[in-house]
């Protein structure tokens, strides 16, 4: 029986042209997934860019727009008070101005949880407290001091006409830190060698690689004296006759709110709801300053930046009401 004859095998040229082909559609299908994937990419940064502009100035608590409304206002201190963070000078001025202007807010309540921080910040927001209660002297600022309210946060509590807390608050550290170490010894032990330069006799001044000479550990303590000095009469001016002003007071201890009551430094227990009900106005309105993801993002990153300029500087930065 005769048989066909098989078909000829493709030539080389046919296989090198089919691989060309299949590689030519496998870049093409790869260039539309990338295509699609980049599409999709810059819809996204659209959207979000859309969102910040349309979110930015937005504030907690949407019964901001108030209407004709007696309410109590409300701005929070909550975490560490600094610049850069959430709890910085101009975001509560703001949130305090606006509140004090709004015609229908009958009083003001600072709701406090912060363990403190910079002294330059709170001194800033004490301030601007005492100025708006000056120009309307028909509203009140109370400090409500929920779980903490001590140093900086106390600094800024300290303005208002009455302070508030829990019992079992932790109230009071007037005080002032500057963290330091010294790692001179180790070092040594470890044969590392400083090799520190400066322009400037001082310039070093609390390098932990060397010792603290005796002026400039005075230098220092004056310094910190001096900003304890301003806490101290910060608080004196706010509290007046209520302390009952003890040997320990001003020494960075704190107490418990029930304590913090017995000594002057606060007037009463309270939470936001019963002070509010207390200034006749139980309705609450949040005035807090609150940033759009943008705005937090740009705040971040330029203290960020600023602390690596100091720390390469050496300009310090660590000096805390803590």
């Amino acid at each position: 029986m005769s048989e066909w004859p098989s078909p000829p095998k493709a030539g080389k040229e046919w296989e090198i042209l089919e691989k060309a082909v299949m590689a030519s559609v496998e870049e093409q299908k790869r260039a539309r997934r990338w295509g699609i994937f980049f599409k999709l990419v810059t819809l996204l940064y659209v959207l979000i860019f859309l969102s910040l502009i349309f979110s930015s100035g937005s504030r907690h608590g949407g019964s901001k727009v108030e209407g004709a409304v007696d309410h109590t206002a409300v701005v929070e201190i909550r975490g560490e008070i600094a610049d850069g963070a959430d709890a910085n000078a101009d975001d509560i001025i703001d949130g305090l101005r606006e509140a004090f202007e709004a015609k229908h807010s009958k009083a003001i309540i600072l709701s406090i949880n912060s363990p403190g921080g910079s002294p330059v910040q709170s001194a800033y927001v004490y301030d601007e407290i005492r100025k708006l209660q000056a120009e309307h002297k028909n509203k009140k600022v109370y400090a409500v001091i929920s779980d903490l309210g001590a140093s900086g946060a106390y600094y800024i509590a300290a303005a208002a006409d009455q302070i508030y807390v829990s019992p079992a608050s932790l109230v009071g550290s007037i005080g002032v830190i500057m963290p330091g170490v010294g790692v001179q010894g180790l070092l040594q032990k470890v044969g590392v060698e400083d090799r520190t330069m400066t322009a400037g006799q001082h310039k070093a001044i609390m390098n932990p690689m060397a010792p603290v000479s005796p002026e400039e550990k005075a230098h220092v303590q004056k310094m910190l004296n001096t900003i304890h000095q301003q806490f101290i009469s910060a608080v004196k001016q706010g509290r007046g006759q209520r302390l009952k002003e003890t040997p320990d007071m001003f020494s960075g201890l704190f107490w418990t709110g029930q304590q913090a009551v017995e000594m002057g430094l606060a007037d009463g227990f309270g939470s936001v709801k019963s002070v509010a009900k207390q200034a006749g106005a139980e309705e609450l309105v949040d005035y807090t300053a609150e940033k759009s993801p943008m705005d937090s993002l740009i705040r971040k990153l330029g203290a960020s930046m600023g602390e690596s300029i100091a720390a390469k500087l050496d300009l310090g930065g660590g000096l805390q009401l803590r």
